[in-house]
């Protein structure tokens, strides 16, 4: 019974993990330097890219926990 506790303990645990880079899916951008535009860009953070319109921070109703803001923008 109580290597049934463990390893049930061990598989949750595991498959907890699992999910933990998604749930993490931030990424850090540099500041940068655009001659296209001769402008500089400050260094901000986004959400990786996937094929989801509404998991990123400029989706309608999500929150961007770095500026504090809400966004409105449409997902289409």
């Amino acid at each position: 019974m109580k290597n049934f506790k463990l390893v049930s303990i061990a598989l949750v645990f595991m498959f907890g993990l699992s999910f933990a880079p998604k749930v993490l899916a931030v990424k850090y951008v540099r500041s940068y330097y655009k001659p296209s535009t001769y402008k500089y860009v400050n260094s901000y953070y986004r959400t990786n890219a996937n094929s989801y319109k509404y998991d990123n921070y400029s989706a309608k109703y999500n929150y961007n926990p770095y500026t504090g803001k809400k966004s409105y923008k449409s997902w289409y």
